[in-house]
């Protein structure tokens, strides 16, 4: 070949060779975990799980000698999961994870003791749950209790991550090596207990275990660390945390929405909101489809509500006598939950009106119910919004349009049987990002929580790192 030639293959191959290995760079970029029914890239991790060492002490200290990741087995104790045999040969590696978490091992008083439940020895903290264990772990109370147990079902998977196949989160060892620091405290199931004082008590056991937290963490290296920025506080009940939360706002918080939360406290931008528990029977295996559905708008609740809610009682005057349309009180004490999955099963559109505060979760029994929601909430959050598009599967209707005469059924009966039954199809396939459960599976509740925790690392870590600025001198 001429050297002409030759000079302008050069260049060519060099290309060539760069493409290829930018296409390969990409590609095993891609090979991460991405968000729910999205094509969006995972949060980067401000450091490499490969680049930096990390330690596999248990404690979190911030000294010592740093070696191999390691993670936590489900009673708390360092676990090698590349040891190759036992009980840790097919365990899942930290850094398939979405997000690292390390969990402070809180008393009982904060968790399971809230459910009765006593450690087997001195010293334990949490229930055995290995899966030779005699015992299944403790069950939370029933009713109302369970809409907002969003903190025992994340606090179960992170006891169970090391053993389990690799979820959305795993807890680790040491607290440098996580993204989130967790604090497992049952909020919601102290407030709902235990928010009253009972003689001869002059505080409450509630506000008692607030301000007990308060001080626990304030003490601790890693809320000094960063100031809490990295640690998530479950709060889902809007009364819970009520004591603490401007103390502890630092925080992320995981919420219900942000109705009773001032903005300075709790935001869209720093904390997360979660589903509630539904409390309706999910329709497995629904194929009830739009004319075996004779109900056309379904409502059974509290009709007389304060602050936001009034507008139910509107509603309830204005509907009431329309036809195919069934708008009733009712209540978790006359069989509720049971009466509410029969009538939103035989519905095509279910009521989620404001109450006290934007959310209920009405909403969230009308999902797995596969009854198109029909959202009247102006001020209302929803949990994974940034990669679900409700609007394929809910109806928003504004207040004050909701209260005009004759609105709200021109635009529920303008609804085709076509459009119908492709928010009906939708329904049906995003209803497993609303259901809670132990183990979790696949972009259930719990994993879509976590996934939706580790979206906001980025921006934890921009906290973190404009926090550091001031506090370099604590380093040198």
């Amino acid at each position: 070949m001429a050297p002409r030639g030759r000079t302008l293959l050069l260049p060519l191959a060099a290309a060539t060779v760069l493409v290829a290995s930018t296409i390969f760079l990409f590609a095993a970029a891609g090979a991460r975990w991405r968000p729910a029914d999205t094509g969006l890239p995972v949060p980067p991790r401000a450091v490499s799980a490969a680049a930096v060492p990390v330690t596999a002490s248990a404690s979190s200290n911030t000294t010592g000698a740093r070696k191999e990741l390691s993670f936590l087995d489900e009673n708390g104790r360092p676990d090698d999961p590349g040891s190759g045999s036992g009980a840790g040969a097919a365990r899942c590696d930290p850094r398939a994870a979405a997000v690292r978490v390390f969990m402070y091992d809180l008393p009982p008083e904060f968790h399971f003791g809230l459910l009765g439940w006593s450690p087997p020895s001195t010293g334990s903290v949490w229930p055995d749950l290995t899966s030779g264990a005699a015992a299944p772990p403790p069950r939370y109370p029933g009713g109302l209790n369970q809409q907002h147990s969003v903190a025992y079902w994340l606090t179960l998977d992170l006891l169970s991550s090391s053993s389990a196949p690799c979820g959305a989160a795993v807890r680790v060892a040491d607290s440098r090596d996580a993204d989130l620091v967790f604090v497992p405290f049952f909020a919601s199931l102290s407030y709902n207990r235990h928010s009253r004082p009972v003689p001869p008590e002059k505080v409450s056991r509630d506000k008692a275990l607030q301000e007990k937290l308060i001080r626990y963490l304030a003490a601790r290296p890693e809320w000094k660390r960063y100031g809490g920025a990295d640690h998530v506080i479950v709060a889902h009940h809007p009364n819970s945390l009520l004591h603490a939360r401007a103390a502890l706002s630092p925080a992320v918080f995981v919420l219900s929405d942000f109705g009773r939360y001032q903005p300075r406290v709790a935001s869209l931008e720093k904390d997360v909101i979660a589903p509630y528990k539904h409390m309706a029977k999910a329709f497995v295996n629904d194929s009830a489809g739009f004319d075996h559905r004779t109900t056309l708008l379904y409502f059974r609740g509290a009709i007389y509500r304060k602050e936001g809610g009034s507008i139910r009682q509107e509603l309830y005057y204005m509907l009431k006598d329309e036809k195919d349309v069934y708008f009733s009180f009712g209540s978790v004490q006359d069989h509720g939950a049971s009466k509410a999955s029969q009538g939103m099963h035989s519905s095509k559109f279910c009521l989620n009106i404001a109450g006290d505060t934007p959310s209920s979760n009405r909403l969230f029994d009308a999902i797995v119910s596969h009854c198109v929601p029909v959202i009247i909430s102006d001020d209302i959050e929803l949990p994974f919004e940034d990669v679900l598009d409700y609007s394929k599967f809910s109806i928003f209707v504004r207040s004050s349009d909701a209260v005009k005469k004759g609105y709200l059924m021109r635009l529920i009966s303008g609804v085709s049987k076509q459009q119908w039954t492709r928010m009906w199809n939708r329904l049906k396939e995003v209803d497993k990002h609303f259901e809670y459960q132990y183990p979790s599976q696949k972009d259930d509740a719990v994993q879509m929580i976590w996934q939706a925790l580790a979206r906001r690392v980025p921006a934890i870590q921009l906290k973190v790192h404009r926090f550091s600025r001031l506090h370099i001198t604590d380093r040198l």
